[in-house]
């Protein structure tokens, strides 16, 4: 190993200022060695180049202002243990009221009459002009102005100054930052040197360096994942499957069905059929909104498997899941199969793993339970993931190593635009569910504030007069003294004794019991429960026809596409359904987010409203599709890089499809690391 690749792999615990204390903090954050640590990117930059006069200053403004202090700091106390702190500064152009947020423990020491460079952001509140304190140093001993800053995620125990101070120690003592990219396709795309994007991408002499940088490092990333992904297709392909020699037995199963399935529907089924035919694994994504109708594409597909005589799983995320596809399978199929329910809290474990091993269930419904290591089975030919981004890719793979050939289907309700999807699922084939079954209906959705509350629990009031039934989803499960939001076990009682009480309010929270959850989700199937006050637990799969409105607490709290997740709660029946967002945020992001979930029910919409205003980085990690999360790239915003990164993909590919020669060597280990890490195998073998 060359004395560069021994520096990169050094392991982060031997760089200055980190030891072994700090290890386990910068493992938090994926930091495990060198190349980790100059691999996480900054989130965003702070330029600190210019000292403005307080006259230039304009409301929105983020920057530095040279001033003396003029007031000691006053302080006002607010709720949860936080004040406010405020002083007035001039800088001989003009005066201007300083002001932070912070712990009465921690209070900033400003003294009257010293100059301290201030940087933070113009604010006009009330209409006059103040200034957001972000950070401040005495002006005698700056360190920080005259300078582009990078701003990393932290975690707690390591702050920016100590972040920085060390990625500047790493770049300091490597002489140079050897290039795995072939240097043709650097050449031919007009790419920054590695060397000089490394540099540059923490700390930028001018933003023009830095977009060259990041421009290097966005094409980096999406041209190793298109490679990765087509290694991994070109491997499953190379496979042997299993044949299912009966197809025509799912016929029997559609037309047993009553009700008509839509055209997507068919569609789907049509193509996991000719998986089932081709000789090759199957390893399919069926994606569709929220109510579309996956379920029973799902069921269908087992009732063929086990018609062709082998075994079917399904793994879901949680036991309320889990225990309604049971049930639901059950309905289906009635006496024709045996159907065993696996999760954490069901009893007489050993015998069931026993026949479960021995062939005496045909399908077996589950939670992570399903992947543990005491669990075979017979003849696993079909197994299917559910709500699939709730699970990491090695749990999904393990459920399908229980079999060395069997198929593999994973479902997702987070749908997002087909051209996307090829993208990051480059690994799958894909089948999109685009239609609405009979009797689906939109959801009318309203945003309120506060002031109108009251109105809006008296419309919930109306509903449940009529003998429907309501969600209340609340952020929290139990209050916090650190976050102003809504707990689940305090509202749920404010609910029942001071707004409901002439009706049954229940509770439901991911920290009970799995008999406790079972048995409050039953009382509300059953009517006895009119008000179901819960938390996120709710968000997949849960599914009572009689509840047609869901009002969401602190909605600003929640990601698009988990708002659109929790409202499919509803519309499940034949009753006109509807959504109640309450928020009293006037943040720009949250306002964007209200206004797509009150005009559109459309689940495809909504996934790339959120990707726009998310990014990939939160939109799609490591826990979504199976692959790194995309460190630097948006998939919004650099889909004109993306396809640079594809046309080249596939000129390499055609030219030099096994990488051979020592241009490509380090692209292979690229590759290797990221299998070795993600998938676990030896891509090149």
């Amino acid at each position: 190993m060359s004395d560069y690749k021994k520096l990169i792999n050094s392991p982060i615990q031997y760089v200055k200022g980190v030891g072994e204390k700090r290890t386990a903090l910068f493992n938090k954050l994926g930091i495990y060695n060198v190349e980790d640590l100059i691999h996480y990117f900054p989130r965003e930059y702070e330029d600190r180049r210019h000292i403005y006069n307080i006259s230039q200053l304009s409301d929105g403004m983020v920057c530095c202002i040279k001033a003396p202090v003029l007031t000691v700091a006053a302080e006002r106390r607010f709720k949860y243990n936080l004040a406010v702190y405020s002083l007035a500064i001039d800088d001989g152009t003009g005066s201007i009221n300083v002001f932070w947020f912070s712990s009465p423990k921690y209070k900033r020491k400003f003294e009257r009459g010293v100059e301290y460079i201030f940087y933070g952001k113009a604010v006009s509140r009330n209409g006059w002009l103040q200034f957001e304190l972000i950070e401040a140093e005495a002006a005698d001993k700056n360190t920080k102005t005259g300078k582009i800053l990078p701003v990393y995620p932290l975690t707690k125990g390591i702050n920016q100054t100590n972040l920085r101070s060390m990625i500047a120690s790493v770049m300091d003592g490597i002489d140079f930052f050897e290039d795995f990219l072939p240097q043709e396709i650097v050449r031919k795309n007009n790419l920054m040197s590695y060397d000089k994007a490394m540099r540059c991408i923490h700390f930028p002499d001018d933003m023009d360096d830095f977009e060259k940088a990041r421009r290097r490092f966005v094409f980096e990333e999406l041209f190793v994942l298109q490679l990765s992904l087509n290694y991994m297709k070109d491997r499953r392909c190379r496979a042997d499957g299993l044949i299912f020699t009966d197809i025509s037995c799912g016929r029997a199963f559609v037309d047993s069905l009553p009700f008509e399935l839509t055209g997507a529907q068919k569609r789907a089924i049509r193509e996991i059929c000719d998986d089932f035919k081709s000789g090759t694994p199957m390893n399919r994504l069926v994606q569709g909104d929220v109510g579309s109708g996956k379920t029973v594409v799902a069921a269908c597909a087992m009732y063929i498997t086990v018609c062709n005589g082998y075994q079917a799983a399904l793994m879901a995320p949680t036991e309320i899941l889990a225990n309604q596809h049971y049930n639901t399978f059950k309905n289906l199929f009635g006496d024709t199969f045996k159907i065993a329910l696996l999760t954490g809290s069901v009893s007489g474990k050993k015998k069931l793993l026993a026949d479960i091993e021995a062939g005496e269930y045909d399908i077996v419904i589950g939670t992570h339970a399903i992947i543990e290591d005491n669990v075979n089975f017979k003849n696993l030919g079909f197994c299917v993931t559910d709500e699939q981004h709730r699970f990491g890719v090695s749990q999904r793979s393990k459920l399908s190593s229980k079999s060395q050939f069997c198929h593999v289907l994973v479902m997702s309700a987070t749908p997002i635009p087909r051209t996307l999807a090829l993208i990051l699922y480059g690994d799958l084939d894909i089948t999109i569910i685009d239609d609405k079954p009979a009797g689906r209906q939109d959801i009318d959705t309203f945003c309120v504030n506060d002031s109108i509350r009251g109105r809006a629990y008296n419309f919930v009031r109306k509903q449940l007069a009529e003998g429907r039934q309501a969600y209340v989803v609340c952020p929290l499960v139990e209050e916090s003294e650190s976050l102003d939001a809504v707990s689940s076990v305090q509202f749920a009682e404010k609910l029942q004794t001071q707004v409901f009480p002439e009706y049954k309010v229940g509770l439901l929270h991911g920290k009970m019991k799995a008999k406790e959850k079972d048995e409050v989700m039953m009382r509300f199937k059953d009517g006895e429960v009119n008000l179901l006050v819960a938390t996120t637990v709710i968000e997949v799969g849960v599914d009572v026809p009689n509840a047609n409105i869901m009002v969401i607490e602190n909605a600003e709290r929640f990601g698009l596409s988990q708002l659109h997740q929790l409202r499919g709660r509803v519309g499940r029946g034949d009753f006109k359904s509807y959504c109640v967002l309450i928020t009293n945020s006037q943040n720009d992001a949250t306002q964007q987010r209200m206004q797509t979930m009150t005009s559109t029910n459309d689940g495809f919409k909504i996934s790339q409203k959120d990707l726009e205003l998310r990014g990939c980085g939160e939109f799609f990690g490591t826990r979504q599709h199976g692959l790194p999360e995309l460190k630097i790239a948006n998939l919004f915003t650099d889909i004109d890089i993306l396809k640079d990164a594809q046309m080249q993909c596939e000129e390499l590919l055609t030219n030099n499809p096994h990488l051979y020669g020592p241009d490509c060597e380090r692209l292979k280990e690229r590759i290797t690391h990221m299998f070795d890490k993600f998938d676990g195998a030896d891509i090149f073998n």
